[in-house]
This record gives structure tokens, C-alpha cells and sequence, in this order.
């Protein structure tokens, strides 16, 4: 290792962060790592032998590897450690150096660390990964934001060892600020609506159906062999023939049913919320996972509350069709919610979002790529400025004609007492967002009659206020 030899820097060694490290390596660029666990500086050097990768012992001796202006991503968790490693390398580092934090933080702590740093003439990028470790080793979908003039430096880097879709890396400047966080932020919002429609579809098959393990193995695959191919529903389908290796049977059925989660889906939620932008699916998604995880009192409600009397199951060959029909209506409705909020979270911050360019970047490596990114790509390349995809020509069609499905799935969950609150929201905000009335105007009454909130007429320009009493 020679000074300022290397061309980019990665400060966290932990599967991660090595996984991508050594995809840089293999893709001819030289990286040097760091990591206070020495060790885990030492794997990377026997897992990268041969290949052009290095191990400093302390950010000074990082910063020397580099090549100026310097590069360093920084891949830790949990997120708050960022703040620690900034810290760290803010002494040894000089003006027009970039850090480049590709943890999944809050976009509003990105804000507040490239402030901090511009002071200092230090650029600082926020970038969303997605892929885990086999996307971070073969190819991630990544997204970047920040300074612009710093995204012509890493630009190579990022595109080599980027996932490819049709010859198309799939990283892209995303925009200003903390667009790039944002961005991750709410594709993990979309994950965790598509995940929990997932959950409910397998759900039906099972208890609605009575399906065995296989059978609705077989379902998925059916489903990812047309355009409902995603990632997610491959690794579902794989996930239900999975055998146990500790104990007979499928392993699926001795996992928990108790869903964990880290934050991003709920961070997603809470700008919905602030910006005013209803995303119905993905707020269900997030509340199910806390209530999955209100065990006690699951056990306690199931011995006291009571549903309807058990059916003999659902008659598979008419459901089976309305299922698949209903699940490609809700999965494009929640892409829908989370583009929606995108855009106006563009306009609230000045991010600047090419919508086009975050479906195709989400097409390869990234945990919500689908052939349906495709049709949400050509919408936007066609109106740039569309406010919802549901109003693109194709997509509205394509709702249209599943609609009925989604109902009759709606209908049969509902009667058979199994749960299925992502699919029911999909359907509250298709017909809420084609309704030509809302009942909106009796709750401007009941606020304007408790709180003289005023409210505003069909007939007539300005506000009102009625003494109701």
C-alpha cells in the first residue's frame, strides 16, 4: 500500500460493507478499508487476495491511502454511529473530500451532517443501498444525493458496480440535499407494503384455501413467471418449500409470527403524515407489524373475541384467479402511494426527483425491483410531472379491469374472518381516489360546529362559519 493510491475509501467492514468493497475490487477499482475491529480489516485482505484492497488501522492512515480529493463511504449501523465517524475523520480530511454515508439514516440527520460539514468545505452525500449482502457483492441498486459536482467523481465507481438492467446501471444522482435518503426511505415504505399484501395472499392460501405449503409455492411461482415477476414474490415462493433444518417438517411454519422492524417503514409514515399525502397500504403495513408484535395481548383477544363460524375453505378455483388479479391491482397501488409522496416531497425540499430515473435504478439489485418498474418508468417518461402513476393511461386500465377481483378477495376475507388490511386499504384508496364525493363535508360541519373551524361552500368563493345552535 502506497499513499493516495487508492481511488475510494469504506470506513466498516462488517459483511455489508466488505460485500461492496470487494465488489469495487472486482470491478478494477482500488479500495482501502477501516475498521476499528482490526480484524475484520484483515478479513477483507484474505477475501480480497489478489485484488486491488487495502486496510488502514486509523483514519489518518485511511486518508493518506487516498487519492484527492478523497472518497470514503461509510457503511455502519446503527445509524447513529455515523455521527461518531464523522467525528473521527473530520480531522484528517480537507477541503472538497467527500463522504459518502450509504447506512440507511434519516434524511433529516443527512441534512443536518451536510450543514455541518459544508462548513468545513467538506461535500457529503446521503445514499440509499438496496440489495442486502448478495446486492452490496454482485450488485445493488444504490441512490445518491447530494452536492452535484461530487457525483461525477464517484459516478464511475458506483455505475460499475451497480446492478444492470438492459445495459442500464442502476444508480443514478437522484437530487439536491438529502434526496438520496429519502428516496431509500421510501422505497422501504413500499417494501413493507408489498411484503405485509404478500403475508395475506399467503394467509388466504392457507387457511382461506387450505393450500399446503407446496401448492402455494407453486401460486407464487405461477405469479412470478408473468408480470407480477418480483423479487419479493421469488424469494416467497422459496421461502415456502424452505425444509427446517433443526426439526421436521416446512421451515416456514416454526418461525414466530411476530415481524420486527428498524424505523424506515414508520419514517415513511410520519413524512406522509407531515406533507399530507395519503399512503393508506404502506401506513397498514407498518401499524400490523406492531400489532404483531402485541403478542400477549393476540393471545389474550383470541380466547374472548369471536369471528365467524369456519367455512369448509374457499373454493379454490374462482379464488386463485381473483387473488392474483387482486394482489397486481394493490402492489401497483402501493408503487402509486410511494411515487405519489416522492413527488411531493420533490417539491417540499427542492430535491429536484426524476421520477423516471428512481423506477429504473429500482429495476435490478434492489429489494422492490418488478417488471411493474417498467410500466412506472415509461408513465413518468411520458408526463414527468404526472402527480399520481394511477392516472397514467396504462396503469389506470390495467386497475380498471381488476378492480372486481379486488373487491371479491375483499369480500371473502372479510366473510371468512382472516385478515387482510393491505388489501382492504388498496381498495379504500382506489375507490376513495375515484369517488367524485367524499362525505369530507360533514366533518367540516362537525369541526365548524365544535370549534367554529369555518368551512367552504360549492356555490360560492370564501369561508363560513354557522351558529349551529
Amino acid at each position: 500500500m502506497t499513499a493516495r493510491s487508492f481511488d475510494i475509501g469504506m470506513v466498516g467492514l462488517g459483511v455489508m460493507g466488505r460485500s461492496l468493497a470487494l465488489n469495487m475490487a472486482d470491478h478494477g477499482h482500488a479500495v482501502a478499508g477501516y475498521d476499528k475491529d482490526v480484524s475484520k480489516g484483515q478479513l477483507l485482505l484474505t477475501e480480497g487476495t489478489g485484488k486491488p484492497v487495502g486496510a488502514a488501522q486509523s483514519p489518518a492512515e485511511l486518508a493518506q491511502l487516498l487519492r484527492t480529493p478523497r472518497a470514503i463511504m461509510i457503511l455502519v449501523a446503527p445509524a447513529p454511529v455515523v455521527d461518531y465517524v464523522i467525528n473521527d475523520f473530520v480531522p484528517v480530511l480537507e477541503e472538497g473530500d467527500l463522504l459518502i454515508d450509504a447506512g440507511n439514516s434519516y434524511f433529516r440527520d443527512t441534512d443536518r451532517r451536510a450543514n455541518a460539514l459544508a462548513g468545513k468545505g467538506i461535500r457529503f452525500f446521503g445514499m440509499g443501498v438496496s440489495g442486502g449482502e448478495s446486492g452490496a457483492r454482485h450488485g445493488p441498486s444504490m441512490m445518491p444525493g447530494g452536492p452535484p459536482e461530487s457525483w461525477e467523481r464517484v459516478r464511475p465507481i458506483l455505475e460499475s458496480v451497480a446492478a444492470q438492467v438492459s445495459g442500464e446501471p442502476c444508480v443514478t444522482y437522484v437530487g439536491r440535499g438529502s434526496a438520496g435518503h429519502y428516496v431509500k426511505t421510501v422505497h422501504n415504505g413500499i417494501e413493507y407494503g408489498l411484503m405485509q399484501l404478500l403475508a395475506e395472499c399467503y394467509d388466504l392460501l392457507k387457511r382461506g384455501c387450505q393450500l399446503s405449503n407446496h401448492e402455494i409455492a407453486q401460486v407464487f411461482q405461477g405469479w412470478n413467471e408473468s408480470e407480477l415477476n418480483s423479487y419479493l414474490v421469488e424469494i416467497t415462493a422459496r421461502i415456502c418449500t424452505r425444509r427446517d433444518d433443526l426439526a421436521d417438517g416446512d421451515l416456514v411454519d416454526r418461525i414466530l409470527d411476530v415481524s420486527r422492524q428498524k424505523g424506515t417503514g414508520k419514517w415513511t409514515s410520519q413524512e406522509a403524515l407531515d406533507l399530507g399525502v395519503p399512503i393508506p397500504t404502506i401506513d397498514v403495513a407498518v401499524s400490523l407489524r406492531n400489532l404483531s408484535g402485541d403478542e400477549q395481548l393476540r393471545k389474550a383477544a383470541h380466547q374472548v373475541l369471536r369471528g365467524p363460524t369456519p367455512s369448509p375453505g374457499i373454493h379454490r378455483a374462482t379464488f386463485l384467479p381473483q387473488l392474483r388479479n387482486a394482489y397486481a391491482a394493490a402492489m401497483v397501488l402501493t408503487y402509486a402511494q410511494g411515487m405519489e409522496l416522492l413527488s411531493h416531497a420533490s417539491k417540499k425540499y427542492d430535491y429536484g426527483l426524476n421520477l423516471a430515473e428512481v423506477a429504473r435504478i429500482w429495476r435490478g439489485g434492489c429489494i422492490i425491483r418488478a417488471a411493474l418498474l417498467n410500466d412506472l418508468r415509461a408513465a413518468y417518461q411520458l408526463q414527468p410531472a404526472l402527480p399520481n402513476p394511477v392516472l397514467d393511461p396504462t396503469l389506470a386500465a390495467r386497475l380498471s379491469a381488476f378492480q372486481a377481483d379486488l373487491r371479491a378477495v375483499v369480500a371473502t376475507a372479510a366473510g371468512a374472518g382472516i385478515p387482510a388490511p393491505g388489501l382492504m386499504a388498496s381498495l379504500v384508496y382506489y375507490d376513495s381516489l375515484r369517488a367524485g364525493w367524499l362525505p369530507a363535508n360533514l366533518i367540516q360541519a362537525q369541526r365548524d360546529y365544535f370549534g367554529a373551524h369555518t368551512y367552504e361552500r360549492t356555490d360560492r368563493p370564501g369561508t363560513f362559519h354557522t351558529h349551529w345552535e
